[in-house]
């Protein structure tokens, strides 16, 4: 399954506007080159591996308490929590599956929406499960928040590592195909330099 190319495009757009490090000004020497280098995060990769694996876990300890505690709620919160949960459980697995796609196979778009769901969506929904005293939080449920948030915080530190390593990759490798281009068709670009310069002189000169 692959996300929409106008989606794709927006991300690609939004990395290397975010990503792409300023301060390389050109390319580098073609024999410097690493096409076959591995920009993936072993770290990053580990730490969805075992988020895998966890949140099972906390989405059971989340309704186990959200339905021992559902009676004394009020029903404000009740509406919000119930919200909450089915928002997270679908973000969650979109936001891992992204994670996967992007780190492994290096697509920028992909990692990017992961980076973005972490950042802007699950980590605050999280950091509210944890802070808000309104939804008399249990201390199983605090102790399972808190182990999330510390996923999603690494995940967002080591995605936002990963993402400039990949798009300044990806800018390298378009710079030195130009460069290699330039190399191997000189002539019409000489030949342009050279007519423009005839120009240059012809014109200078006083008709008269």
């Amino acid at each position: 399954m692959e996300l929409p190319q106008p989606l794709r495009r927006r991300l690609s757009s939004f990395s290397r506007t975010v990503f792409t490090d300023s301060r390389r000004a050109g390319p580098q020497h073609p024999g410097g080159r690493a096409d076959n280098e591995i920009v993936s995060s072993l770290p990053l990769q580990m730490s969805l591996y075992f988020n895998v694996y966890f949140f099972p876990f906390w989405w059971l300890s989340t309704v186990v308490m959200l339905h021992l505690k559902y009676p004394v709620l009020s029903d404000y919160y009740k509406f919000i929590l119930v919200t909450i949960m089915i928002l997270a459980s679908l973000i969650e697995v979109i936001r891992l599956y992204l994670g996967y796609m992007g780190n492994l196979q290096e697509k920028v778009p992909e990692l990017a929406g992961f980076w973005l769901l972490s950042l802007l969506l699950q980590l605050p929904i999280i950091l509210f499960l944890l802070f808000n005293e309104g939804l008399k939080i249990q201390p199983l449920e605090r102790a399972v928040h808190i182990v999330f948030a510390l996923f999603l915080t690494f995940q967002v530190v080591a995605a936002f590592v990963t993402l400039k390593r990949m798009v300044n990759k990806l800018a390298t490798h378009f710079r030195l195909n130009e460069f290699d281009r330039l190399e191997e068709h000189p002539g019409p670009v000489f030949h342009s330099l050279g007519m423009e310069e005839r120009g240059v002189s012809m014109a200078g000169r006083d008709p008269s």
